[in-house]
């Protein structure tokens, strides 16, 4: 017993802190996976546009 708290209180309290932390630090890289996804889907798009342009100018051409 710590300052009258039974070892396994003192326990479970690290072990949901310790639980909140790795949460968060799941959460974080969810969102750069997430941010990374959306910008290799939007090269994607732009690259697809600035083919379609290309293909135009030289039709046109």
């Amino acid at each position: 017993m710590i300052a009258g708290i039974p070892w396994w209180v003192l326990a479970m309290v690290v072990f949901i802190l310790f639980s909140g932390y790795m949460a968060l630090r799941a959460m974080k890289a969810e969102q750069e996976m997430e941010q990374k996804f959306i910008e290799q889907e939007g090269k994607k798009y732009m690259d697809r546009i600035d083919d379609a342009k290309k293909r135009k100018q030289s039709a046109s051409s």
